[in-house]
């Protein structure tokens, strides 16, 4: 059995870094976790090749060779995979599509594709191929329950070209324990958080590392301190240890909720045992809104503290800020702007509210006759699937202001000095630059210090950072590279 493997096109946004990929000379952030992992539960005696359309084409040649195509993906890809399974069903491929994307939206792809293994694969992919032996497939299949994820496979890294990518990813848990009504994680993968073993964070991690991979790591869990009790005594321990093992310094991504600046201990494992990003869902510095859409961990609180605590733990915050909710008033836009410039929140992903189908922001504003279509996936593009209690127009001209002046250069630079000042990574050694951070590097002189309108404030950071800060040398150029990306996008919109 010949079985081919799709990632479709995942468009050019805030969240693909195109134009900062650029400057370390790759093709993609991430490679395709969740079908590497369909991969690993398919049977090992079949052929299997992999597509990322994000990293090479996919041609005639690859789709004949096929007996089955797999495709999975998120909203933001469903353009894309419109035209692929287009382009199968030409060839007369049987298409067998799951993931995100078809999970939330099978219906309206019901004409076109032959199979849907819906859900979580190692709960629905056994059971396609149990009827696919009998030659009895079933048009859709789904899940009775959350499956169990100590029992997931290894990812088929073979399958990819790491070289490709600017980070690797690993899964840890699924689910979370927050009621978020704009969110559908926990309809995806429920509210309890489901963790894999030590055992299988150290096997992923040794497979990565057996093929070479030194560069980052990002673990896409919904939340990762889901589980804190499990996370302080087992997991974070025994990835410390491998590090040391390793004598090499991996560094490790994730999301997290704002609580985790109430836990110390649990601040101190994450940064020892490699995490200096964290991406939080921040949303809004407004009340109201906040108990609007039940984002209770982050009400009461004082939001710019927490946040200065986790980056002096050693940890970048990458915030998420949404707009557009019922409760925002004329004032949002200034607050939205003003907590994040004084938060040095330098990489601040600001969208506008969608609701995505079968959430409970979704269900009420249906049941309000205010839902105006399906989302785009891609809450920064300035569209909106929903009449909002603010005026349209007030409301994007008002967005559109917080990402020009957020991502102006006289703001953005100043951002990453406030960041840098509160910054306190543990590890204080200055690491010799391989290739491409020289390249990187060199290009950031010539796009941003001598053709780019942002040259001032980048040679005034520049020699900022050699004078007050010199051991954060890399992660300033790093943070200027991503401002180019940013404006770029941003400049695409307006």
């Amino acid at each position: 059995m010949r079985i081919l493997l799709i990632n479709p096109k995942y468009p050019v946004t805030f969240w693909s870094y195109k134009y900062a990929l650029r400057f370390i000379s790759k093709k993609a952030s991430f490679p395709p976790l969740g079908l590497l992992t369909v991969s690993s539960l398919l049977p090992e005696d079949w052929e299997k090749k992999l597509v990322d359309m994000n990293v090479n084409p996919l041609t005639d040649k690859n789709i004949l060779w096929a007996d089955y195509v797999f495709i999975g993906g998120m909203a933001i890809q469903k353009s894309s995979a419109i035209k692929v399974i287009e382009k199968c069903k030409k060839f007369g491929k049987r298409i067998v599509a799951g993931g995100p994307l078809f999970t939330m939206e099978y219906e309206d792809f019901d004409e076109m594709v032959d199979y849907f293994v819906l859900d979580e694969g190692e709960a629905t992919i056994p059971l396609f191929l149990k009827d696919l032996e009998s030659s009895k497939i079933k048009h859709i299949y789904r899940a009775k329950k959350f499956p169990d994820i100590e029992k997931s496979p290894v990812p088929d890294w073979k399958l990819v070209n790491l070289k490709k990518y600017a980070s690797m990813n690993i899964q840890y848990s699924r689910g979370c324990p927050y009621n978020c009504d704009f969110c559908n994680v926990t309809l995806l993968n429920g509210h309890r958080p489901r963790t894999k073993n030590k055992q299988q964070i150290l096997n992923e991690l040794n497979r990565l590392y057996s093929l070479g991979w030194k560069g980052p790591i990002f673990f896409v869990d919904d939340n990762f301190i889901g589980n804190k009790k499990k996370l302080k005594n087992e997991i974070l321990p025994a990835i410390i240890e491998w590090r040391n093992r390793k004598k090499f310094n991996f560094s490790f991504t994730t999301e997290v909720s704002i609580n985790i600046a109430d836990d110390d201990e649990l601040l101190r494992l994450m940064a020892e045992a490699g995490f200096d990003n964290v991406f939080v869902g921040i949303e809004t510095p407004n009340e109201e809104s906040l108990v609007e859409c039940s984002k209770f961990q982050n009400k009461g609180r004082d939001l710019t503290k927490s946040v200065k605590k986790i980056q002096k733990f050693g940890m970048q915050v990458l915030g998420g800020f949404i707009v557009g909710f019922d409760n925002d008033p004329p004032s949002i836009f200034e607050r939205q702007i003003n907590f994040i410039q004084k938060s040095g929140i330098v990489t601040a992903m600001v969208g506008l509210l969608n609701a995505p189908k079968g959430t409970k922001l979704y269900k009420r504003l249906k049941k309000e006759n205010r839902i105006t279509g399906n989302i785009s996936g891609d809450n920064t593009d300035c569209s909106i699937n929903f009449i909002p209690k603010m005026n349209y127009e007030v409301l994007l001209n008002g967005y559109k202001k917080i990402l020009k002046t957020i991502y102006s250069p006289i703001n953005y630079y100043e951002r990453i000095k406030i960041f840098l000042r509160e910054y306190k990574p543990l590890d204080r050694k200055i690491s010799k630059p391989n290739f491409s951070e020289i390249m990187a590097f060199l290009k950031s002189i010539w796009f941003l210090g001598i053709k780019g309108k942002e040259r001032f404030h980048f040679w005034k950071l520049l020699f900022w950072t050699i004078l007050k800060k010199p051991r954060l040398f890399k992660t300033s150029i790093t943070l200027a590279i991503y401002g180019f990306h940013f404006r770029k996008i941003y400049e695409s919109y307006v």
